[in-house]
């Protein structure tokens, strides 16, 4: 492994930095995030569909696979991290968020109905002077 870190420095430093992009970004984005999703958004059992305001096929097409591709970069980079120094289960998460795949809106809803992440959402949302989160 030593020889591997001397061989390949470089790419030790990337995933360094990329650890500390990961880490301040979600910081900075989960917060904003969570306190812009709507109130009833886990109240339902099965997803609702939000209105779509781009019609196009073309770009609709586009933005999804641009937004899987770096679900899938993150989980590899989280998987990465796992072994070396990093943020590698927040990147992991963040990763898995963004992809698209059966069950997503169930596991979603499974983590949110956890006491204490509810109650931090919930903290967060007051805090930004937003209604509380109902499942």
């Amino acid at each position: 492994m030593l020889e591997w870190l001397q061989t390949y420095e470089y790419a030790y430093w990337w995933l360094f930095a990329f650890s500390l992009l990961t880490f301040f970004g979600t910081l900075i984005a989960v917060p904003m995030l969570l306190v812009r999703i709507p109130r009833d958004y886990f109240a339902h059992e099965k997803r609702e569909r939000l209105t779509q305001r781009n019609h196009n096929i073309l770009s609709k097409t586009f933005l999804v696979v641009i937004k899987n591709a770096i679900g899938c970069v993150l989980v590899f980079m989280g998987i990465i991290m796992l072994f070396t120094p990093g943020q590698g289960i927040i990147t992991i998460l963040v990763g898995l968020m963004l992809l698209n795949y059966p069950g997503k809106y169930r596991l979603e809803r499974w983590i949110v109905s956890r006491p204490a992440v509810f109650r931090t959402i919930n903290w967060l949302r007051r805090r930004a002077r937003r209604e509380p989160l109902v499942l």
